[in-house]
């Protein structure tokens, strides 16, 4: 059986970028999932990782040249686009992304993206500026508009040292997301989940926290990751694992997740708050630690920014208004607190749990009183893994309904 038959076929373009050897793990991704691999590489991206590296990974020969007297008729870029069912550019450097945007065709890679008619889609690699750049920024809008499609680019440390958005996203989200069945329930939707609790200093050894373990916000990004979204898990400080797939941003303040949910927010279609944040913090937190000397001590409280409320006000003034969803975690009164909560912060569905000795924090099953305007539906005691994938597949119901009303 040819390559031709029934395995998918997927050409993997690389541009230039030190994240060009992540590319590397991507076609054995690729492969291991059972996908044809071709690769064409740029000039810059050879200065990074050798054609042969692609070629013993992928099990095909690299191509690098715009007119190879080797290839069909001279002319690799036609043959090439011919052949492949989907292309993705990863890394997807800035210079990339801007002769794309330009319709230039001055190199291999550029002239197939021209010459093809298969779904494109680009994984942004770049310094955190340069992906903030107006020119950049219009650039994807552009090709966007076009119908190329994004994937990533992810937050958190870079090689030039500093940070910001502009990562790579792992090469495992990438492909999962380039294989994920178009009719996926959430395709093509980015989810926003909050998880965890939040520390707020007293000095520099002490803290107001909570009881909460992220268990229950971790599961919510499995789960979306398997209904076939990109999902970004902001979080608390928590000893769980992060999903693969999913993009973690860690923070350890109710402030630090306020600026991470807001910054993100425009670009979300589903927000699920289900972090346990913290109501108060110190007003004034002590730089040194704070020696037991005293019998008592006085602490001053102020609230924290609540997150869901001002995600809520600013997702009202967005032109594509988020699917908002909060947690009420209660002592007492759970449907009269957790409706009240809804209403004060217009969301579409709030998730109520019981919390106490034994209840919900720390514990691996959970059960939910979900209300929305007009309706509401119990989720049974179940874990968390089985619980999780049931309040998605009620999100995503309760979503197509506003969206058909």
């Amino acid at each position: 059986m040819t390559d031709h038959d029934t395995q998918p076929r997927i050409l993997v373009g690389v541009s230039g970028g030190i994240a060009a050897y992540k590319a590397c793990e991507l076609v054995r991704e690729l492969k291991r999932a059972g996908c044809a691999v071709r690769v064409v590489m740029t000039a810059g991206a050879r200065a990074f990782v050798t054609p042969l590296t692609f070629q013993a990974l992928s099990g095909a020969p690299v191509r690098t040249e715009l007119l190879d007297a080797e290839a069909e008729s001279g002319m690799d870029h036609i043959a090439l686009a011919r052949w492949a069912d989907r292309i993705v550019v990863a890394p997807a450097s800035a210079n990339l992304i801007a002769r794309y945007a330009q319709g230039l065709a001055d190199d291999l890679l550029s002239t197939l993206l021209l010459a093809t008619t298969a779904p494109v889609t680009l994984a942004p690699a770049m310094n955190h500026r340069m992906w903030a750049h107006p020119a950049t920024q219009a650039n994807i809008a552009a090709l966007v508009e076009r119908g190329v499609t994004l994937i990533g680019p992810d937050s958190g440390d870079q090689a030039c040292g500093e940070q910001g958005e502009g990562r790579l996203s792992e090469p495992a989200a990438i492909a999962r997301e380039l294989l994920q069945p178009a009719d996926a329930p959430l395709a093509g939707r980015q989810v926003l989940i909050t998880a965890g609790p939040t520390f707020e200093p007293i000095d520099p050894v002490r803290f107001i926290g909570n009881r909460s373990s992220g268990r229950m916000g971790f599961a919510l990004a499995a789960a979306a990751r398997d209904a076939g979204a990109r999902v970004t898990l902001v979080h608390g400080p928590t000893a769980e694992a992060m999903p693969a797939g999913v993009e973690g941003v860690a923070t350890e303040t109710a402030a630090a997740m306020h600026t991470a949910v807001m910054e993100r927010l425009p670009a979300t279609d589903i927000l699920i708050a289900a972090a346990a944040v913290a109501d108060y913090r110190p007003a004034a937190p002590h730089a040194q630690k704070i020696k037991k000397s005293d019998p008592t001590m006085n602490l001053a409280l102020e609230r924290t920014e609540d997150i869901l409320a001002d995600a809520a006000r600013q997702a009202a003034t967005l032109p594509r208004r988020p699917f908002l969803v909060g947690f009420a975690a209660e002592t007492e009164h759970l449907r009269e607190h957790a409706d009240a909560k809804r209403r004060n912060k217009g969301l579409d569905l709030i998730a109520a749990n019981r919390v106490g000795e034994g209840l919900a924090f720390g514990t691996s099953d959970n059960e939910l009183l979900c209300l929305w305007e007009g309706g509401e539906r119990t989720l049974p005691n179940q874990p968390k893994a089985q619980l999780a994938p049931a309040l998605i597949d009620l999100v995503i119901e309760r979503l197509n309904a506003r969206e058909t009303d």
